[in-house]
């Protein structure tokens, strides 16, 4: 039986998730996940590969946990930074710099794109966790246009369009090239749904 590495068998079941999340994400950094084996995960985990098929028969059922598990933590910080705002204009400011903060391994891992990889039941499966997010964008537009804030349009086009764009923007990693790059994302993105759009620095 492998040692119990928590408090309890749960934690232990956890805690090796999280390891074998973090391997993945570390090796789609530097490689394809066509090109990933799970020997190679279980390796950078530090677990056995038995101890894989425990948690999750074949690859890309541990890349739909890990893409689950993400989308689940951001939709929940998402959703906390906009608790407390009630404008739907700052709303969608903060939507966009907050999808400039997110770094989605499986968005931006070198080699063919995921769709091209992965079965169409898993490219189902990971479509229905991004809409998680994608209805809180919803719900914001839905929101700026009952008040008035934004005209009348078919959220239907808008929402993939403006995380089209966002997903496909590079941002720099820090310094004020990455604040004028975010700014003028969010000014942007403010034009293209019909409102006033903010300042951007200079």
């Amino acid at each position: 039986m492998p040692k119990i590495i928590g408090g309890s068998l749960h934690e232990h079941r956890e805690q090796t998730r999280q390891k074998l999340f973090a391997a993945l994400s570390a090796l789609m950094a530097d490689q394809g996940f066509d090109a990933i084996t799970l020997a190679e995960i279980a390796s950078a985990a530090g677990v056995g590969r038995t101890a894989v098929y425990n948690h999750f028969p074949d690859k890309e059922s541990l890349l739909l946990g890990f893409i689950t598990h993400e989308t689940e933590q951001y939709a929940a910080t998402l959703q906390r930074a906009l608790d407390d705002i009630e404008d739907p204009t700052e709303q969608l400011q903060t939507y966009v710099r907050q999808q400039a903060a997110l770094t989605k391994v499986y968005h931006l891992a070198p080699g063919p794109e995921l769709r091209s990889v992965l079965s169409r039941g898993t490219q189902q499966r990971v479509r229905e966790h991004v809409m998680v997010v994608e209805q809180i964008l919803r719900r914001i537009l839905a929101a700026g246009i009952e008040s008035g804030a934004f005209p009348s349009q078919d959220l239907d086009v808008t929402v993939p369009l403006i995380n089209a764009c966002l997903s496909g923007r590079g941002v720099p990693a820090d310094g004020p090239e990455r604040d004028r790059a975010i700014a003028q994302t969010e000014a942007f993105v403010l034009r293209a749904v019909g409102a006033a759009p903010a300042p951007v620095p200079a």
